[in-house]
């Protein structure tokens, strides 16, 4: 890569995101962008993700583009290497590679005021963009807690995240900490093999049947042969997501019926009163993500299996010790602990207008105006960012309606004309939080009497979408420029006292109002993506 290269846009990240962001670009005209990617290879998430029994909870028809549907899912949940193998396929049906510039993690990123663009220095070089689109997922960078003795522990340690393929687990005495959706495919997927688990769960989760099945022969040539049957599937598996909705947002006290679901499914499997007793939860079901196994219970159930009622405290030597004083030797930790959701690391490498990180501007909390633009931080924005994240539904629905506002955040640009930057204002900012906090007050994320990952430091919740994934296609479909400042170059680049003198921030109405006329008879003449069905 050559130095100092400058391109239109930066993508940040090669999962569903990333390759979302690059796919719609390229629809778009635009062919100046470069996908910077820390690894060897696509996929995001679903290629970090290789652990045993590693699958998707959402169906395969509606985990999947809109713009790209994929009539041969094997089965009704797609495992991991079906997922990986279709981020793959997307890459090279829509000539992606190109644009890929692997092992290239980005290690900062800075706001250059005087020339409107952004400096990025990556592990193989630095480069400029004039947008960057941040893809890196909420799901990236793993989280292990600080367990006193862990460093000297003398056995096998790594993340779910992190697995380590070559280390045999037959026979091993091995302790899974955490009960979150990798672990509870985990435990059924290494309980034949392994000599003793002991899972230490500080919280029980609410778990549901998987209905996984194979999908046929004959639906899968129907799917081809047929296009349209494609479309209504995933048409059908989204209505019934977005009529279920309202329970979690807005009527939380009708989710009972579903809690005794729950139940049953547990009572058949688990038959000992006593482990029933520590596996069920007591806030109710939808307040942390529901998970979805067949297998989970049964596996718990095995003579081999021992489930500690309470959080790993403290290690000593291969003795591991629970906060309630239970210990047991083992030879392999396996932390299924989640990720660092609600404090991103990328946001520490970006440096904004004012010369703070996006870690400094977040400090009391995650908010982005429409989840995807940040006061303080011009042509910059982020797939899957705050309060974007979905708890019954397909990511896949929520990350193309950001592409759409990526999209149409492009062509304001381009209307403007010029050296021109946009920048959210803090007043547009807090305004779009302030409603989405105020919707989140009476959900069962709010309301459930539990502490999950959705819920930041200060126990505010930064991660979920408090409605519909309609409601929010239909906030996102276009860029409102009254929420932004216009930020143009002038003549001059000279500074003053160390700033850059060369810039002026636009806030006359009337120009704002041309754009935004301007802006929408673009939209009008280019099509849009897809609806969510």
């Amino acid at each position: 890569m050559a130095e100092h290269e400058h391109v239109r846009v930066a993508v940040i990240g090669s999962g569903f995101g990333g390759l979302g962001a690059a796919v719609r670009l390229r629809r778009e005209g635009i062919t100046d962008f470069v996908v910077l990617e820390r690894a060897d290879g696509v996929g995001g998430t679903w290629r970090d993700n290789s652990y045993p029994g590693c699958a998707c909870d959402v169906p395969s028809h509606l985990y999947s583009f809109s713009f790209a549907p994929n009539p041969d899912w094997p089965r009704t949940f797609s495992g991991q290497q079906h997922i990986r193998a279709y981020l793959e396929h997307v890459t090279d049906l829509f000539g992606l590679r190109p644009h890929i510039r692997f092992d290239s993690e980005v290690e900062l990123m800075t706001w250059d005021a005087g020339n409107l663009r952004w400096e990025i220095e990556t592990a193989r070089g630095t480069l400029t963009a004039d947008v960057v689109v941040s893809a890196t997922g909420p799901l990236s960078d793993p989280k292990i807690p600080e367990i006193p003795g862990l460093a000297s522990f003398p056995g096998k340690v790594f993340h779910s995240a992190r697995w380590e393929h070559d280390y045999d687990l037959r026979g091993k005495r091995v302790a899974m900490v955490g009960t979150g959706a990798s672990a509870i495919q985990i435990v059924p997927a290494i309980q034949p093999r392994v000599g003793r688990l002991t899972l230490f769960q500080r919280t029980p989760p609410w778990v549901m049947p998987r209905l996984d099945r194979a999908i046929s022969g004959a639906e899968r040539r129907l799917h081809r042969s047929v296009p349209f049957t494609t479309q209504l599937r995933r048409g059908l598996l989204w209505g019934i997501r977005e009529l279920q909705v309202q329970a979690f947002t807005k009527h939380p006290d009708e989710l009972g019926l579903v809690e005794q679901l729950a139940k049953r499914n547990m009572a058949r499997a688990v038959k000992d009163p006593a482990l029933r007793a520590k596996l069920t939860p007591d806030y109710r079901i939808g307040c942390k993500r529901i998970l979805l196994s067949s297998e989970y219970y049964p596996a718990l159930a095995r003579p081999n299996v021992d489930v500690v009622a309470s959080g790993l405290s403290e290690i000593r030597g291969s003795t591991v010790v629970a906060a309630d004083g239970t210990e047991a030797e083992v030879d392999a930790i396996i932390f299924g602990t989640g990720f660092h959701v609600t404090d991103m690391p990328i946001a520490e490498r970006v440096v904004g207008a004012e010369g703070i990180t996006l870690a400094e501007s977040w400090k009391n909390g995650m908010q982005a105006l429409r989840g995807a633009a940040a006061a303080g931080f011009p042509n910059w924005m982020t797939i899957i960012g705050p309060n974007t994240g979905l708890g019954n539904s397909s990511m896949i629905l929520m990350i193309e309606s950001q592409l759409n506002y990526m999209a149409d955040y492009l062509r304001q640009l381009d209307v403007l004309g010029g050296c021109t930057a946009l920048d959210a204002r803090p007043a547009a900012v807090e305004d779009w939080n302030r409603k989405v906090q105020e919707r989140m007050k009476r959900t069962v994320w709010n309301t459930g009497g539990c502490t999950s990952w959705y819920l930041d430091a200060s126990g505010r919740n930064t991660t979920i979408w408090p409605g519909t994934t309609s409601e929010f296609r239909r906030a996102t479909r276009r860029v409102d420029l009254a929420e932004y400042e216009v930020i143009r170059k002038t003549a001059t680049t000279a500074t003053t006292d160390g700033k850059p003198a060369g810039m002026a921030v636009q806030k006359a109405e009337t120009a704002v109002q041309k754009a935004g006329t301007a802006a929408e008879k673009t939209v009008a003449a280019v099509p849009q993506s897809e609806g969510a069905a």
